[in-house]
């Protein structure tokens, strides 16, 4: 049975679960400052995200629909993190903008390769790996509260940096894409 445009399915009710985990993080960090508990919130969100990935693919369970939903729980948790640590941080607000347009950008060009194409592409390693920098950065910032400033600049640099060569390389992609040519 075909499951490319499955909308329920198991990892994407996992993709969900992590959106409502969002709002849990937030409180837990802003209003309660409970910053361990944050953190190991943040895990159990990391913890799904990885899950659902091997979910899908083990149980043929890969759809269009969560091709798309998954990074964009992704995004959404990354950035409301980095909105939360911005406060703290005033560093932080270089990789929170940088994400911001990033995935404007790349999700316009998305739209435009899957209304042309009718491709649905999935994440590539440098969109893993800006992913792992990512949450390892913001658990660092919400588990060890009393970060030094160079370990948080020299974090958020890593990431800053993995990110713009992330969003250089996926626009490459989809303008390929565009063109018709192979990449």
């Amino acid at each position: 049975m075909k499951r490319k445009h499955q909308i329920l399915t198991i990892p994407n009710l996992m993709s969900l679960f992590r959106l409502c985990l969002i709002p849990l993080i937030v409180w837990l960090y802003h209003k309660k400052e409970m910053y361990g508990l944050a953190a190991f919130t943040l895990v159990v969100s990391g913890i799904t995200d990885v899950s659902d990935g091997i979910v899908a693919r083990r149980f043929n369970m890969v759809s269009n629909f969560g091709k798309a939903f998954d990074p964009v729980a992704d995004k959404l948790t990354q950035f409301a993190m980095l909105v939360c640590l911005a406060v703290r941080f005033h560093w932080i607000l270089v990789p929170m903008c940088l994400i911001l347009v990033k995935e404007i950008l790349t999700g316009i060009l998305k739209m435009a390769v899957i209304r042309k194409t009718g491709i649905v592409e999935g994440a590539d390693w440098h969109g893993k790996v800006t992913t792992v920098l990512l949450y390892i950065t913001i658990f660092l910032h919400l588990a060890w509260y009393e970060i030094p400033d160079v370990w948080s600049i020299a974090l958020t640099a890593l990431c800053t940096a993995m990110m713009l060569i992330s969003f250089i390389l996926y626009g490459i992609r989809n303008l390929k894409l565009l063109k018709n040519r192979k990449y």
